[in-house]
Protein backbone atom coordinates (compact mmCIF):
# COMPACT_ATOMS: atom_id res chain seq x y z
CA UNK A 1 0.00 0.00 0.00
CA UNK A 2 2.96 2.42 1.23
CA UNK A 3 4.45 1.79 -2.30
CA UNK A 4 1.77 2.26 -4.23
CA UNK A 5 1.04 5.48 -2.24
CA UNK A 6 4.42 6.90 -2.85
CA UNK A 7 4.20 5.88 -6.44
CA UNK A 8 1.29 7.77 -6.82
CA UNK A 9 2.76 11.04 -5.24
CA UNK A 10 6.02 10.92 -7.03
CA UNK A 11 4.85 9.09 -10.24
CA UNK A 12 1.96 9.04 -11.25
CA UNK A 13 2.02 8.69 -14.55
CA UNK A 14 3.98 5.31 -13.74
CA UNK A 15 1.24 3.77 -12.56
CA UNK A 16 -0.80 0.60 -14.37
CA UNK A 17 -2.12 -2.36 -13.86
CA UNK A 18 0.43 -4.29 -12.59
CA UNK A 19 0.35 -1.54 -9.37
CA UNK A 20 -3.03 -2.53 -8.75
CA UNK A 21 -2.60 -6.48 -8.98
CA UNK A 22 0.15 -6.13 -6.48
CA UNK A 23 -2.74 -4.82 -3.95
CA UNK A 24 -5.15 -7.38 -4.87
CA UNK A 25 -2.54 -9.89 -3.85
CA UNK A 26 -1.86 -8.87 -0.37
CA UNK A 27 -5.54 -8.31 -0.14
CA UNK A 28 -6.59 -5.03 -0.62
CA UNK A 29 -10.66 -4.60 -3.22
CA UNK A 30 -11.50 -2.23 -5.25
CA UNK A 31 -13.19 -0.04 -3.00
CA UNK A 32 -9.73 -0.06 -1.02
CA UNK A 33 -7.53 0.11 -3.38
CA UNK A 34 -10.23 3.52 -4.46
CA UNK A 35 -9.76 4.42 -1.16
CA UNK A 36 -6.05 4.50 -1.06
CA UNK A 37 -5.54 6.24 -3.85
CA UNK A 38 -7.76 8.83 -3.16
CA UNK A 39 -6.46 10.00 0.51
CA UNK A 40 -2.94 9.72 -0.82
CA UNK A 41 -4.23 11.84 -4.30
CA UNK A 42 -6.17 14.42 -1.60
CA UNK A 43 -3.21 15.36 0.61
CA UNK A 44 -0.82 15.42 -2.17
CA UNK A 45 -3.46 18.08 -3.57
CA UNK A 46 -4.08 20.14 -0.56
CA UNK A 47 0.13 19.80 0.12
CA UNK A 48 0.76 21.25 -3.09
CA UNK A 49 -1.93 24.26 -2.75
CA UNK A 50 -0.60 24.87 0.66
CA UNK A 51 3.15 25.02 -0.73
CA UNK A 52 1.78 26.74 -3.96
CA UNK A 53 0.37 29.80 -2.17
CA UNK A 54 3.33 29.77 0.86
CA UNK A 55 0.97 28.81 3.48
CA UNK A 56 2.99 28.34 6.57
CA UNK A 57 1.56 26.56 10.06
CA UNK A 58 -0.17 28.62 12.52
CA UNK A 59 2.28 29.66 15.29
CA UNK A 60 0.12 28.10 17.85
CA UNK A 61 1.11 24.19 16.15
CA UNK A 62 2.63 22.16 18.57
CA UNK A 63 5.60 20.58 16.77
CA UNK A 64 5.31 17.20 17.31
CA UNK A 65 7.48 13.79 16.93
CA UNK A 66 5.96 13.41 12.87
CA UNK A 67 6.39 16.60 12.03
CA UNK A 68 9.27 17.84 9.95
CA UNK A 69 9.42 21.33 8.43
CA UNK A 70 9.99 22.05 5.13
CA UNK A 71 13.61 21.87 5.51
CA UNK A 72 13.81 18.79 7.42
CA UNK A 73 11.58 17.04 4.64
CA UNK A 74 13.95 17.97 1.62
CA UNK A 75 16.68 16.62 3.57
CA UNK A 76 15.17 13.20 4.10
CA UNK A 77 14.03 13.09 1.04
CA UNK A 78 17.64 14.14 -0.49
CA UNK A 79 19.51 11.60 1.57
CA UNK A 80 17.34 9.20 0.61
CA UNK A 81 17.22 9.38 -3.71
CA UNK A 82 20.97 8.84 -2.94
CA UNK A 83 20.54 5.76 -1.04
Amino acid sequence: MLDYAVKVTLRPCEVDRRDIARLHEVGFDDAAILDICQVASYYNYVNRLADGLGVELEADWKRGPYTLTRAEFDEQRRTSDEG
